[in-house]
């Protein structure tokens, strides 16, 4: 009798280890294994990534873009046999309606429904989601717009962390090019104009600082303008700068604003009052402006500082994306900073693949990453990390609108920061 409750219970056992078998596979092949663990995301020939981005909100700002300029990258990634035999899985990118509650649901549902490795492209001004992803181990890549950028091991901005702590490196290219546009910076003053967000206030902060690194007088910031919509009277915001500088007008005003109807609003109001000095920001280099005549008239002669080479560059790097972001959004589409900034978040992420090797597990490609990564390219200077976790890259271009043209003032150029007061 021993003989037949044996063999019944052999073949009990060998069922059970076969179900747990097929479990596993099955696992695998639907994207990874239980949230938390560190090949997440990854089976034999797939990587699944998706982003975060604000398509849409109240101010109308979108970067939208940015999901179609990861894809691009991502197509020719594939289309050349993707990352050590993986190709990319891009389930596409949430919406944060620029809200940070709404950014951590959206990292949530990647990391814990989705099952994503990574998240690629993060671009959202008010991204909420970087505790839960520094909590789960679980790497981001992005334009690093705000603090939650800053001081983590696994947010890994294009452009490095862009709100230093006090002591830390803080970025000077944006003032030492419009220097080298102005022909020098001597007796040059400068007012700041932010919103009253914590990322636009702390941005005055640092830029200004760039600007005084450069040898201009920082004669005014001011925070005082709404974040949540241009104002219904602009005169007071206008008042303000025209009599900066002694009672007068400065020679250049710095928006630090995210947000067309701002920057248009804020310079269509500039320029009525007679103001002729020079205007930049880092946001108004965007063709989509020019299609409409009022906004177009606006930003005239304004010089953007976009943290990548601009797409009027006859660099090769750009041609390349160019070509790429047409396979999938069409011949002719007009590009934006999105795209660029969508595109090189991505082509990061896959260096960082390329050199954590074909075993891949968040822990290895975190050790990668954090360890002297250095990564230079001519579409958007260089990244150096774990250095960029706390400080900005320190690269940068300027595009300035001529004629209603964009043209290249400055090609992409990388200069040392400076301590931040």
């Amino acid at each position: 009798m021993g003989g037949p409750v044996r063999r019944r219970r052999v073949i009990a056992m060998t069922a059970v280890l076969a179900l747990a078998i097929t479990g596993c596979a099955a696992e695998k092949k639907g994207g990874g294994t239980a949230s938390g663990s560190g090949s997440q995301g990854v089976t034999d020939t797939t990587i699944r990534v998706g982003g975060v981005l604000t398509k849409t909100s109240a101010t109308g700002y979108s970067t939208t873009d940015a999901e179609i300029g990861a894809r691009a990258r991502f197509q020719r990634a594939n289309e050349s046999g993707g990352v050590h035999g993986r190709k990319i899985e891009f389930i596409g990118a949430e919406d944060d309606n620029q809200d940070a509650a709404k950014g951590d649901a959206a990292a949530k549902k990647l990391v814990q429904k989705d099952k994503v490795f990574a998240l690629v492209p993060v671009h959202a001004p008010n991204f909420g989601g970087a505790q839960f992803l520094q909590q789960q181990g679980v790497p981001f890549f992005g334009w690093a717009t705000g603090p939650q950028w800053c001081a983590t091991t696994v947010g890994f901005g294009y452009n490095g962390c862009l709100a230093p702590k006090p002591g830390s490196g803080s970025q000077t290219w944006w003032g030492r090019l419009v220097a080298e546009h102005l022909g020098g910076s001597a007796g040059k003053t400068v007012f700041v104009q932010t919103t009253d967000s914590s990322g636009s206030k702390y941005g005055g902060r640092t830029i200004s600082q760039s600007f005084e690194a450069a040898g201009f007088k920082i004669v005014g910031i001011s925070s005082a303008l709404p974040s949540a919509a241009p104002p219904p009277d602009w005169l007071p915001y206008i008042n303000k700068i025209m009599k900066s500088d002694a009672g007068g007008p400065p020679d250049l005003v710095v928006s630090i604003i995210a947000g067309t109807k701002f920057n248009m609003g804020l310079y269509a109001a500039l320029k009525k009052a007679g103001y002729k000095g020079a205007i930049s920001d880092a946001t108004s280099y965007d063709a989509r402006i020019l299609a409409d005549p009022a906004t177009k008239a606006a930003m005239e002669g304004v010089i953007a500082a976009p943290m990548f080479e601009p797409f009027e560059s006859t660099v090769p790097e750009m041609a390349r994306l160019k070509a790429d972001v047409e396979k999938v959004a069409g011949k002719g589409v007009t590009l934006t900073q999105h795209h660029a900034i969508g595109y090189w978040s991505a082509d990061i992420f896959l260096k960082m693949l390329e050199q954590t090797g074909k075993d891949l597990t968040r822990e290895r490609f975190l050790a990668t990453a954090n360890g002297s990564f250095t990564y230079e390219n001519p579409g958007f200077g260089r990244v150096r990390y774990p250095k960029d976790h706390t400080e900005p890259s320190g690269c940068g271009a300027l595009v300035q609108l001529d004629g209603g043209v964009f043209k290249v003032l400055k090609n992409m150029k990388c200069f040392d920061n400076v301590t931040l007061k």
